[in-house]
């Protein structure tokens, strides 16, 4: 298998383009040792945990006493130690010694990215470690900063507290303002009682950021407060761990609390708002996890078809097959280009003290509920499409292939599903009025690049969006939530293609191969009248997206 960081030319280039040169220099180095890693003894370990080696529950010592503990194999914890040793998590929130400065998001997600090339599954509770992190820096007090935060943050120097947000409640799923678990005010903490029915990375997490109800609090969301609570010694049991389609590298759990103790983070009447914060960090990253899964899958889609020969002739010398993969890669380094647009404001908005304006916080909002839905969707298609190019054999589990469909799967669920994104962006128009926001910020984008063949079918874009909204808003409350998706699906759209228009002349010149691509998107999105058939463009997209033969044994 190829390192997964060299062979991507675009993950260079978007981290080349928007780091400082130091910063570059020691991600490039750092990134280059970490995507030989992944490809390879993390890979391996992968397919172990997968087949094998799953988390378990050993729900009782010898002697009958629940202990509730969760077994991982010894891989699964290397794999662990040398994830968080990089720094994915610790150094979003403090120095990189290198280089004397804090790191950021972007770097981190790049590193998401190639993890999730492998394992998915444990990008998972990394998602949570981060959002873990976030809360308590943001909004605990200093003392439960200066206790736990370094542990949340380790990086090989103090021992390692991962990270674990338990939201969701049997009777209440996305509907967050049913939950019913209660927290007693005690003398300097709480203790919570009752159940969280989806918690992932339970009895794995040091720390848990837990949503409950203080006796006598409002209904709904608005009276949920937001409390970290210690995993070991703490009255906390697992009654079971969910057995799962995909992403077997996360142990999710039905956990009971039974007087567990928790500490109060931050306001007690804004526990919902800081953990929706948390939550759309979440969303970024399951976005970063869809596109490590699109590219692997590719990956693999490309090195079975350069090696595997049928009817005389290589599988990429059929039409059909060239056509398959330059759409793939067409549409995997748009959705990339993309999302780690959206990472660069994130990082402004997310930092503390953060500058951005409302308009910037709203529209980073939309963006991820719109990239968050489309990256999710397309990362199982993506996978469909490696299964279909691979024919029996990608239905085989020697092969990746399969392992990749069903971690793909979760990825359209976690987080949000399609309609509760599509109701965030109807919220977003109503609160916000961030379609005409969103508009207006895309036009000023398209008046940065030069018009012509390229800008003119996303001003038709734009204008037909126009048009769609303003029949949606006359009609009826009930008919109008028929169409959020719709709005979703075309805003991504129009994202994505000034995306790829602005990746043409991103270094001041327009580049034949990032015009070739933006051509053949723009083609494949708003099926323009425009000479870009994918054959014609094959060598250019496909041969120069240099991936060696990667065929996976695994």
């Amino acid at each position: 298998m190829n390192n997964f960081y060299t062979t991507d030319k675009k993950i260079q280039a978007i981290l080349k383009d928007n780091l400082p040169a130091d910063f570059f220099r020691y991600a490039n180095e750092s990134l280059t040792e970490f995507g030989e890693r992944v490809s390879t003894a993390i890979d391996e370990r992968a397919v172990h945990t997968d087949r094998e080696g799953q988390p378990k529950l050993v729900k009782y010592d010898k002697m009958g006493n629940d202990i509730s503990r969760v077994w991982v194999n010894e891989g699964y914890k290397q794999t662990v130690k040398e994830t968080y040793d990089t720094g994915i998590v610790g150094y979003v929130h403090k120095e990189i010694p290198e280089l004397g400065r804090q790191g950021n998001y972007l770097y981190s997600f790049a590193q998401g990215y190639l993890l999730s090339q492998a394992e998915p599954g444990f990008y998972c509770p990394v998602t949570l470690t981060m959002a873990t992190a976030y809360l308590i820096d943001h909004y605990a007090d200093q003392a439960l900063k200066d206790k736990f935060l370094p542990h949340v943050l380790a990086t090989g120097d103090v021992e390692l507290f991962e990270g674990a947000t338990f939201l969701t409640e049997r009777q209440g799923g996305s509907d967050v303002g049913a939950n019913e678990v209660e927290a007693i005010e005690q003398d300097g903490y709480y203790t919570l009682q009752g159940e969280k029915y989806f918690a992932s990375n339970a009895g794995m997490c040091g720390v848990a950021m837990v949503l409950a109800r203080v006796k006598g609090s409002q209904p709904g969301t608005k009276g949920l407060s937001l409390f970290l609570v210690p995993w070991e010694d703490n009255n906390i049991t697992i009654r079971r761990l969910k057995d799962k389609l995909g992403v077997r590298a996360v142990p999710s759990a039905e956990v009971e609390l039974d007087g567990a103790k928790g500490y109060l983070v931050g306001d007690a009447e804004k526990g919902f708002k800081y953990m929706m914060e948390a939550l759309n960090l979440s969303r970024v990253c399951n976005a970063v996890a869809s596109l490590g899964i699109m590219r692997r899958a590719y990956t693999e889609a490309k090195g079975y078809a350069m090696d595997r020969e049928a009817f005389g002739n290589k599988l990429t010398a059929y039409p059909m097959v060239q056509e398959t993969l330059v759409q793939l890669a067409v549409k995997l380094e748009v959705e990339t280009s993309s999302t780690f647009k959206l990472i660069n404001l994130f990082d402004k908005v997310m930092q503390k003290n953060s500058s951005a304006t409302t308009n910037e916080q709203a529209l980073l909002r939309l963006y991820i509920a719109i990239l968050k839905k489309e990256t999710a969707e397309q990362s199982i298609d993506f996978c469909h499409e490696a299964i279909e190019m691979h024919g029996g054999n990608g239905y085989i589990e020697d092969f990746v292939t399969p392992r990749l469909l069903r971690d793909a799967q979760v990825l359209t669920v976690w987080e949000g599903t399609a309609n509760i994104l599509g109701l965030e962006v109807m919220r977003l128009m109503e609160k916000f009025q961030i379609h005409d926001v969103f508009v207006q910020e895309m036009k000023e984008q398209l008046e940065t690049l030069p018009s012509g063949e390229l800008t003119e079918p996303l001003i038709t874009a734009i204008y037909d969006l126009e048009n769609f909204i303003k029949k949606i808003q006359q009609m009826d409350e009930q008919t109008r939530l028929m169409y959020p998706k719709k709005i979703a699906e075309k805003m991504a759209a129009i994202f994505e293609g000034i995306s790829a228009v602005a990746d043409v002349y991103g270094s001041g010149e327009s580049q034949a191969r990032e015009r070739a691509i933006a051509k053949v998107f723009l083609n494949m999105t708003f099926e323009t009248t425009e000479d870009a058939l994918p054959l014609d463009y094959f060598d250019l997209i496909v041969g120069e997206d240099v991936i060696e033969k990667s065929v996976s044994n695994s």
